[in-house]
């Protein structure tokens, strides 16, 4: 019994054949007209290599010059954090209290001290919030975790009458104190989030 031939695969190879054509007539015009103008032909092939080799010099120096800022972002970052791990605690309370302040808050000052119920700065933010923080000044592989944000949490709002709640510490924070964050709408910076707001590369708890 005959095969039948498959239109499919017969159109595909006709489409094929139809490309390689006109690749050869394209790449035969080209030779045409270099060998009718060598000349001209030979300053278009140099403008055209020249303006192809500065672009790719402006693209290196692009990344270059990203990847140097990249870099001196990463060390300022560091040197705030290095400059806050430190600091005893109480030192850190007033370094926040300052950030506020140097940020636009108004009334900023450290209430942390023993029976503070979890709130160791107080400020009220440019638009007028209230703004509540909690100082966790620890180690990097101290983390702060979910019961040190429930302990807070339960206090912030209802005692405190924060609008703005948020933990501030020079470590980071336990999957289980994030996800209770985020359902209480308590806000966390961590280390790179602290040196971010410290050194003006990033925003403010309140922001």
């Amino acid at each position: 019994m005959a095969r039948k031939q498959n239109p499919v695969g017969g159109a595909g190879c006709v489409v094929s054949a139809l490309g390689v054509a006109a690749a050869g007539v394209a790449v035969a015009a080209v030779l045409s007209v270099v060998a009718a103008h060598p000349v001209a032909s030979i300053v278009i092939g140099t403008a055209v290599l020249g303006v192809t080799i500065y672009l790719l010099v402006l693209w290196q120096q692009s990344r270059t010059r990203a990847a140097r800022q990249a870099w001196e972002l990463d060390v300022a970052r560091s040197q705030e954090i290095a400059r806050y791990h430190a600091m005893e605690p109480g030192e850190f309370e007033r370094a926040l209290a300052f950030l506020c302040a140097r940020d636009g808050c108004a009334h900023a000052q450290v209430t942390g001290r023993a029976g503070d119920l979890g709130a160791d700065v107080v400020a009220f933010a440019p638009d007028g919030r209230k703004v509540v923080l909690q100082a966790k000044r620890f180690a990097v592989t101290h983390k702060v975790t979910g019961p040190d944000l429930q302990r807070f949490g339960g206090t912030c709002y209802t005692v405190h009458g924060a609008r703005v709640a948020a933990v501030v510490t020079t470590s980071t924070f336990t999957k289980q104190a994030r996800e209770y964050a985020a359902h209480h709408g308590i806000r966390l910076f961590d280390a790179h989030g602290l040196a971010a707001w410290a050194s003006r590369t990033g925003p403010a708890p309140w922001h």
